[in-house]
């Protein structure tokens, strides 16, 4: 497996892990599946200097993919902090793929000036919380119950970790 910079032709992939979270139901606050043309725009804001999308390549295709994302863009006083999202493929899950791109994303922090990251995530998602906890990840915050899915409350948490 290798990690690389996602490039145009890898969204279609990324687009398909991405919505195998959102049939998931507490993997991702969507509820709808999302599409190549709506994931454009968020494709195009992210580049290789400053928000990188990677995707975990093998020969098998794209396995997974992360990203590091602005939080509140503008406000040059957040600046040097990213908000991380990772996603791996049904198929290749408990594998460390995920694992090894959050170690990725958080060795790149330095070159790319970040000092904090962060996550957001819904509260039934044990699997991600634990995984963050072995990266060091904090519970930073909770908003409780201010997520419907399938009829059912659950609560937002936001993860974080200082890098520097």
């Amino acid at each position: 497996m290798k990690i690389r910079f996602a490039v145009e032709s890898d969204l279609p992939a990324i687009v398909d892990i991405y919505n195998q979270a959102v049939s998931q139901r507490g993997a991702t606050a969507d509820l709808s599946p999302v599409t190549v043309g709506s994931r454009q725009k968020w494709f195009a804001d992210h580049n290789q200097n400053s928000w990188p999308i990677w995707v975990a390549e093998s020969d098998q295709g794209i396995l997974g993919w992360c990203s590091l994302s602005a939080y509140r863009p503008g406000r040059m006083a957040l600046r040097h902090t990213a908000e991380i999202s990772y996603y791996v493929h049904e198929s290749h899950r408990r594998r460390g793929i995920g694992s090894n791109m959050i170690q990725h994303a958080i060795d790149q922090c330095s070159a790319l000036h970040f000092r904090s990251l962060f996550t957001l995530l819904l509260d039934i998602n044990v699997s991600s919380i634990k995984i963050l906890e072995n990266f060091g990840f904090a519970r930073w915050g909770h908003m409780p119950d201010v997520a419907e899915v399938d009829g059912k409350r659950y609560g937002h948490l936001i993860y974080g970790k200082v890098v520097e």
